[in-house]
C-alpha cells in the first residue's frame, strides 16, 4: 500500500492494567496495524484476547502506554481539546449493545440530532430534516423519530445507532462486535446494510469480532490478535488457504467443522500478567504443534509469498 492511501496506522500499540490483585496483565502487546483509505479490516479474536481495548484506543476512548497513533498523516496519540473533539467527529464506533447506547428517556429523532447540534453543524429544523434521510438510509421510516428506544426491536436499534455514526460522514467507523447481540437472521441485514453504506459512502471501517467467517463476509484484510498481539494477517478472499497459525487454524476448524475439535484442545481466553508472562510465543502453552524453540524464544514476523504475515516459528 502507498503511504499516502494509509488513513491509519497504529505503531507498537501497548496497553496494560491493573486487576483486582494489584497485579498488572498485557492487553494490547506492540501492535502495528494499517487501514488504508475505503479498506475494511478486520481484528479477530476469542474473549480476552485485547481486541475491543484495541477499538477504544483507537476511538481515544482509552489512552495507550507506548506506541503512535498516525491518522490522516499527523501524529493522534495524546490528542486533547478542540483536536481531540475533532478526532471524534472523524471516528465513529458501533458498540456491541445496541440498547446499552441509547437513554430510554430520549425519542429517535433526538438521539440522531444530538451530535449536529453538539458540533454545532446545523440548527434544529435542518437537524431533524437530515436525520429523517439517515433513518431513510437505513431502510427505517421518518414515523421512528417520534419512537423511543423501548419500542423497538434490536435490529431497528443497531440500524439507527449506525445512522448516527454515518450522520457525521467520518473517515472511520469502528465495529466492536456489532452483531454478536443479534439473531442471526438480523445480524445477515446489518452485515448486508453495511456494506451497501460502504459502496455507497467510501468510509474506512474496522471490523472487531470473534467469528472467523463472518469477518471473511465483510472484511479487505484480517488481524488474528491472541493474548494481546495480532499472530496474523491476511487477505480475506483466501482465508482457508492462506491461513497458517495453529491459532488461526483452531478458529477456522471451531467455525467450519466442530467435530475436528474432539481430539484437540479449544483455545481460550487466558490472562497473562506481568509474573507468569510466557518466555516464548504466547501461544506456545497451548498449541498442539509447539516445540522447544516456541517455548523458549519469542517469535518474529514472518512474511509469506502471498504477502501474508504470520507470527509463528513452525509455519
Amino acid at each position: 500500500m502507498m503511504d499516502d492511501n494509509i488513513i491509519l496506522e497504529l505503531k507498537g500499540v501497548s496497553k496494560r492494567f491493573k486487576d483486582h490483585e494489584g497485579k498488572y496483565f498485557q492487553a494490547v502487546n506492540n501492535v502495528n496495524i494499517q487501514l488504508a483509505k475505503g479498506e475494511c479490516i478486520g481484528i479477530v479474536g476469542e474473549s480476552g484476547c485485547g481486541k475491543s481495548t484495541l477499538a477504544r484506543i483507537v476511538s481515544h476512548l482509552t489512552d495507550l502506554d507506548e506506541g503512535r497513533m498516525i491518522f490522516n498523516g499527523k501524529d493522534v496519540t495524546g490528542l486533547q481539546g478542540e483536536l481531540l473533539r475533532r478526532y471524534y467527529k472523524s471516528v465513529q464506533m458501533i458498540f456491541q449493545d445496541p440498547i446499552g447506547t441509547f437513554s430510554p428517556r430520549m425519542k429517535i429523532g433526538t438521539y440522531l440530532m444530538e451530535p449536529f447540534r453538539n458540533f454545532k453543524i446545523m440548527d434544529k429544523g435542518r437537524a431533524g430534516k437530515y436525520a429523517e434521510e439517515l433513518l431513510g438510509m437505513v431502510g427505517l421510516s421518518k414515523d421512528y423519530m417520534r419512537k423511543y428506544p423501548n419500542e423497538l426491536s434490536g435490529g431497528q436499534l443497531q440500524r439507527v445507532v449506525i445512522a448516527r455514526a454515518m450522520g457525521l460522514k467520518p473517515d472511520i467507523i469502528i465495529c466492536d462486535e456489532c452483531t454478536s447481540a443479534l439473531d442471526v437472521s438480523i445480524q445477515q441485514q446489518i452485515i448486508q446494510l453495511l456494506l451497501e453504506l460502504k459502496e455507497k459512502t467510501n468510509f474506512s471501517s474496522i471490523f472487531i469480532t470473534h467469528d472467523l467467517a463472518l469477518a471473511e463476509s465483510i472484511c479487505d484484510r484480517i488481524y488474528v490478535m491472541y493474548l494481546g498481539e495480532i499472530i496474523e494477517m491476511f487477505e480475506s478472499q483466501n482465508i482457508i488457504r492462506d491461513a497458517k497459525h495453529p491459532y488461526t487454524k483452531m478458529l477456522l476448524d471451531s467455525v467450519f467443522s466442530v467435530k475436528k475439535f474432539e481430539n484437540q484442545m479449544r483455545p481460550t481466553a487466558t490472562k497473562i500478567n506481568g509474573v507468569e508472562k510466557v518466555k516464548g510465543c504466547v501461544f506456545s502453552p497451548r498449541c498442539p504443534e509447539a516445540c522447544e524453540i516456541c517455548r523458549e524464544k519469542a517469535p518474529e514476523v514472518k512474511v509469506m509469498h502471498n504477502g501474508s504475515k504470520v507470527l509463528c516459528h513452525i509455519c
